[in-house]
Order: structure tokens, then sequence, then C-alpha cells
């Protein structure tokens, strides 16, 4: 759980809804590591644009050697994403 301040699904209202209502993802819920830019959607809008443009985007590796990497990583640093 984060230590920032955040807006939860239920509160937020206008752009951030909008914004959440993309990003929900199969469970019904928005990940905290996107919650964490609650109080500015526009640094939400950024870190997802961010993360599509390096998973999804243009690169010499699969889409599965990045989810390898990630995993990796989040593992090193004891994070469960």
């Amino acid at each position: 759980m984060a230590w920032i301040k955040m807006i939860n699904e239920t509160d937020a209202s206008g752009k951030l809804k909008a914004l959440y209502d993309k990003l929900t993802n199969s469970e019904g819920i928005v990940d905290n590591i996107l919650k964490i830019h609650s109080l500015n959607p526009p640094s939400l809008t950024r870190h997802f644009e961010f993360y599509k443009t390096l998973m999804r985007g243009k690169s010499g590796l699969s889409r599965t050697q990045r989810e390898m990497i990630a995993v990796v990583v989040s593992s090193i640093n004891k994070c469960h994403y």
C-alpha cells in the first residue's frame, strides 16, 4: 500500500473518474501504482502513456521479454507488481 494520499475509485470525479474508468482492470480496481497520481491527473496520464510506450512500443525486445524483465526487477525490489 502506498503511503501517498490517493483518491479511491469510489471517490473520483471529473477527469480523474474518466481516467479511472479507462484504467480499471479486470478485477474492477485501478492499480495503486497508478492511483498514486490521483491528485495530479495529468501526471497519471503521462505515467500510463510512458508505461504503454515501454511495454508495447516498438522495441528490439518482445512483449514477453519486457514482462520478464519487469517481473525480475519487481522481485529484486520486493514489489508485488
